[in-house]
């Protein structure tokens, strides 16, 4: 079940560290997020290094459908409602900055980059689309209202933002990451002040930057309480048509649309890890009413970090961390969080001041309704009494027969049948 990027794409391969090492900033976990922070801060003439426990991009990167907009669902009424209009207006300059960025790399790098409008339809909720067109005006974004979408079936309308993006995420990843300091299939086994001990060697650094989808660390923080993880599945369908754009239903269990070379990526299926929901089988029931025509190319599925307040988590670890930081949570939207984030960290590296750093801070506050849920779930996967268990916190695991695979219903991770670990923030096999 590889993706449509795996297939078309050839990384550069990194040796694994076979000695102690000494660097100003370590970075632990080679995807997107973790590679543009090494790119950054090398630029920046720091003297850092990158660790990743498999090969750089095969984790989450591999699996995304590649938007690059600052349009994350009808996200900037939320916003405005919870945080007020100054710090809604600093998430949006945020990714509108990181558009900005892979527009100017992009023109040095072959991946594929594309201008696109992209649009957040409602199948039948034109008020929350008119709420969200007007947040957009107070914030002074030139945002529109569509009538009509090349969709196979009726809609509310929906809200267009103008010129922004997609791409290949790999051929950029291995654009940036070919001259960088990367060291792969070099695992993190212990984790401490200014040094991780890996499966190479022990490396010491002034300052550690965790990006490993979901943190690894479970005694600082409070992520096991501040995330959860959604899966979403994607076909690519040949013989499809082209929808001149990127599109996103405002509904949670909606559906995505995008185009590449010829194909129809179409997403959704979405659910909470370890819960069931309609995966491939949506999907496919989906493209034989609407494409009749159409013939899969590929499959593939994606897990997402969910955070309490839809923003992602990007700064100190925690306020009792000082020289560690993290950067997780991207609720979906990991291409211009990731750039966002590289930004924000790289700055906070160096000193300098950032004027997103309060909006990202990891240690805003924890009272949102969504933690209530987080705290439920946990105790019930502890107290089901059932095997196999995660070695993450000792919850019920839940099979999932669509992928083959242990599922944790709690924090995410993920395991083969026979045992071995496919996604954090699990760091050993379950038993």
């Amino acid at each position: 079940m590889d993706s449509i990027w795996t297939k078309t794409a050839q990384l550069p391969q990194f040796n694994k560290l076979r000695s102690d090492l000494k660097t100003d900033v370590l970075i632990i976990g080679g995807g997107l997020a973790g590679v543009l922070c090494a790119y950054k801060l090398s630029q920046a003439g720091v003297d850092c290094a990158l660790v990743e426990a498999d090969r750089v991009g095969g984790g989450i990167t591999k699996n995304t459908t590649a938007k690059l907009t600052s349009q994350h669902g009808l996200i900037y009424d939320k916003l405005i409602r919870e945080f007020g209009v100054e710090r809604a207006r600093l998430y949006l300059e945020a990714n509108q900055r990181a558009l900005e960025e892979y527009r100017a790399l992009c023109r040095n790098i072959n991946c594929d980059f594309e201008e696109k409008d992209a649009f957040v339809y409602s199948m039948d909720k034109r008020r929350k689309l008119d709420r969200e067109l007007n947040a957009l005006d107070k914030l002074g974004f030139g945002a529109e209202f569509v009538e009509q979408v090349p969709l196979p079936f009726p809609t509310a309308g929906a809200v267009k933002f103008p010129r922004q993006a997609q791409f290949h995420p790999l051929k950029f990843l291995a654009a940036i990451a070919k001259d960088l300091n990367i060291f792969e299939h070099t695992k993190v086994r212990e984790l401490g002040p200014g040094r991780a001990v890996t499966t190479g060697g022990t490396v010491s650094a002034d300052k550690i930057i965790i990006a490993t989808h979901f943190p690894l660390l479970n005694k600082h923080g409070g992520y096991f309480l501040k995330l959860y993880q959604h899966r979403s599945y994607v076909l690519a369908l040949e013989n499809a048509p082209d929808v001149h754009g990127m599109y996103l239903d405002e509904d949670e269990k909606g559906l995505s649309f995008r185009n590449y070379r010829g194909m129809l990526l179409l997403g959704g299926g979405s659910h909470r890890t370890g819960k069931q929901g309609g995966g491939w089988r949506e999907l496919e029931g989906f493209a034989r009413k609407h494409y009749p025509d159409a013939q899969e190319a590929a499959r593939w599925a994606t897990q997402d970090c969910m955070t309490l307040d839809n923003v992602p988590y990007i700064g100190l670890y925690s306020r009792g961390t000082a020289g560690l930081y993290t950067a997780t949570g991207f609720n979906k939207w990991g291409m211009t969080s990731s750039m966002a984030a590289a930004e924000v960290l790289t700055d906070l590296v160096l000193g300098r001041n950032s004027p997103y750093s309060g909006l990202f801070s990891p240690s805003r506050t924890m009272l949102r309704p969504q933690l209530a849920a987080n705290a439920l779930e946990s105790a019930l996967g502890l107290l089901t009494p059932t095997t196999p268990r995660c070695p993450h916190m000792g919850c019920a695991l839940k099979y999932n027969a669509a992928e083959h695979s242990w599922d944790c219903p709690c924090h995410g991770s993920r395991f083969q049948e026979d045992g071995a670990l496919i996604d954090n923030p699990a760091t050993d096999d379950k038993k």
